[in-house]
């Protein structure tokens, strides 16, 4: 607040046409420098979107540009181009119907990965094939994506009889690094939904890892009229008893 009152009276604040200005300066920079890297490995060239994406992420252009290097090292080296329904981790960890990929989208037309917390638990995961899987279902979530109309997806974590025994703060540290690190700007809104009052004691955890942006984009609903403002409640996962 103190730095803000400065830039008023100091006339050093930046209107958003200014920030707007800077910002495609520095993503011009930005390609241009990409354009080196990719001349060598074609088959890794990112689009205009991605690279705005990484940008916008990472904050500045040398930042982006590691960004975008150790993004296309770690996807080859993971085999991530590679990975299927076949694949028997992926087979394994689809079957616990914790994760799935929703046919409808939400209000603002972005694809839904709905995660029901309560089928998953902490002491009987293997922390590497739910890393897998991960990955893999994020990858069909973004294949469905239209960037000329939206490029970000709604990621809902359906807390309904939730117990400490599905709380994996290990898991949550990985997934939040995976979307920061790999998967900038890719995450348009969190909803967690139905959570109960224990779980504000995990969100005091959590909270600190996110930052401000991030963050910003968290909703807590309590109610199914609360979560039909966001998600078209004919494309839910069945409900239980």
């Amino acid at each position: 607040m103190f730095n803000s009152m400065l830039g008023r009276l100091t006339g050093n604040v930046k209107t958003a046409d200014q920030k707007a200005a800077e910002f495609e300066a520095n993503f011009a920079e930005l390609k241009q420098k990409c354009e080196l890297l990719f001349e060598e490995n074609p088959s890794e060239a990112h689009t205009d979107a991605s690279m705005r994406r990484f940008l916008r992420g990472y904050g500045t252009v040398d930042a982006a540009l590691v960004g975008i290097s150790k993004y296309n090292k770690w996807r080859k080296e993971y085999g991530v181009d590679s990975f299927s329904a076949n694949d028997p981790d992926i087979i394994s960890e689809m079957s616990k119907g914790t994760a799935h990929l929703l046919r409808t989208r939400d209000v603002k037309n972005r694809p839904v990965m709905y995660i029901i917390a309560r089928r998953h638990t902490a002491a009987d995961r293997d922390l590497d094939k739910l890393t897998k899987f991960t990955v893999y279902l994020l990858e069909l979530t973004f294949q469905r994506l239209d960037e000329q109309i939206i490029d970000n997806i709604c990621l809902v974590f359906d807390m309904k009889r939730f117990s400490m025994a599905n709380m994996d703060y290990q898991f949550v540290k990985k997934l939040i690094w995976l979307l920061g690190k790999y998967y900038p700007e890719r995450l348009g809104v969190c909803i967690v939904y139905n959570a109960p009052v224990m779980f504000q004691g995990c969100w005091a955890v959590i909270r600190p890892w996110l930052n401000e942006i991030t963050a910003s984009k968290v909703i807590f609903v309590q109610s199914e009229s609360q979560i039909c403002q966001y998600l078209n409640p004919d494309g839910l996962p069945p409900g239980e008893d």
